[in-house]
């Protein structure tokens, strides 16, 4: 998200030898720059489809590889001059749930960052499609809306709140049968606590459902993102407790993906993508190249595989270099 004065608002790169080898479909960071942003990427019918903002709309861009992205045409999907969600837009997602896709996205007026809440469009078959305006899901200050599905629990709507707590933390409430509503109580899952999420103020936000190992997992960004310490941690749910209750979910033992290499600092706020073939999970996330960090429209978009450690946990690496040549996802 953007940060500006006043209320501060605050893998998948391992075991890669056998894949970097001189492929003859490749691609370089950084996929988009400037605006690069709260990157979520998705794959379906041949097409990757990267969600955008330039804070006052919401664009979806499409190609056939990840290096077309770069120059791939947008789409405008969202704009509006209602009051409630004109402006500040953003960290839209576009999610394929029982036959259709939708956008959930965070937008607020155009005067301060306290009325951010998140909101959601419905599309068509197609992630191609137009979307149109359906509804506002929250009524206190909440950002970064994320869809986390659980088998026998249903879909949950993760994102980023003060929900009765102090510092800015990751909530969880069950989305309805209906797609674009909520139902039930608000559980607050994780808090900053821990010394290694607390630089500058205190925050957890982004979070990002992975799948792996028959495992379930949220990657979500700890730190202020003005700092170049903002980086990548996970929870890890514990296959049975009821997903809303913070005793569900184990937290890494500090960040899991870091910047200081390659010249990238503050790498944070990702989505995962499957490959074609769904052989590989590829990390998408956004960074900056100021040493002191950044959090606005200087960050760009960075796309590498996600490995696994031996006990088939996500193992994110470090952040590759723009000279890296990567293979195109497996297909």
């Amino acid at each position: 998200m953007f940060f500006t004065a006043g209320k501060l608002v605050t893998a998948l790169l391992g075991a890669t030898s056998c894949l970097w080898v001189s492929p003859v479909t490749a691609f370089t960071n950084p996929i988009r720059r400037p605006g690069g942003s709260d990157p979520q990427m998705s794959y379906s019918g041949g097409y990757y489809y990267l969600l955008s903002t330039t804070w006052t709309d919401v664009e979806i861009a499409r190609a056939t590889t990840i290096e077309g992205l770069k120059t791939a045409q947008r789409k405008t999907v969202y704009s509006s001059t209602a009051a409630g969600r004109c402006c500040n837009v953003w960290a839209p997602e576009t999610h394929y749930i029982d036959g259709t896709w939708y956008i959930y996205f965070t937008a607020g007026n155009g005067d301060n960052l306290d009325g951010q809440n998140l909101h959601v469009l419905r599309g068509g078959a197609s992630a191609w499609d137009d979307y149109t305006y359906v509804a506002q899901l929250t009524n206190e200050w909440s950002i970064d809306g994320t869809i986390v599905r659980f088998n026998g629990w249903g879909n949950y709507l993760a994102y980023s709140c003060f929900h009765g707590v102090t510092y800015q933390s990751l909530c969880m409430r069950k989305l309805g049968s209906d797609n674009v509503s909520l139902q039930g109580s608000i559980g607050v899952i994780s808090q900053p606590t821990e010394a290694w999420e607390r630089s500058g103020t205190p925050v957890n936000e982004g979070p990002a459902a992975l799948y792996m190992g028959g495992k379930t997992y949220i990657a979500y960004s700890a730190n202020y993102c003005w700092t170049p310490e903002y980086c990548l941690a996970t929870l890890e749910w514990d296959g049975s407790t009821d997903p809303i209750r913070a005793a569900a979910w184990s937290k890494s033992d500090g960040c899991v993906f870091s910047g200081g290499v390659n010249g990238h600092y503050g790498t944070g706020h990702n989505s995962f993508v499957q490959s074609p073939d769904a052989s590989q999970t590829w990390n998408v996330y956004h960074a900056t190249s100021n040493s002191a960090g950044a959090c606005d429209d200087t960050r760009y978009t960075m796309v590498q595989v996600l490995g696994t450690y031996s006990d088939g946990s996500p193992n994110f690496g470090t952040p590759v270099a723009f000279s890296y040549d990567s293979a195109e996802p497996s297909s």
